[in-house]
């Protein structure tokens, strides 16, 4: 099984976070290079991020996932008036 990345990110949490809501979803995601950005500062930057990934399987479905919470978060902070 191939996995592809999906999300990058420079947070842990941040990628947490998109982990489970792929999960909540029935993906497979997994985290990638988490404990290495966490022990060497730095690291995150330096190799690329923090990676989210998913069978090839899935690439689809997790992006339009990932795309759909974007532009909901968008659209909020348009309605409140922060961004």
């Amino acid at each position: 099984m191939k996995l592809v990345t999906v999300y990058q990110a420079f947070s842990s949490a941040d990628a947490q976070l998109v982990r489970s809501r792929l999960e909540a979803s029935g993906l497979h995601a997994v985290v990638q290079h988490e404990l290495s950005a966490l022990n060497m500062e730095g690291y995150s930057l330096a190799a690329g991020g923090i990676l989210v990934q998913v069978p090839e399987t899935e690439v689809g479905d997790a992006r339009a996932l990932i795309e759909s919470k974007d532009s909901d978060d968008h659209e909020r902070s348009l309605e409140t008036g922060s961004d």
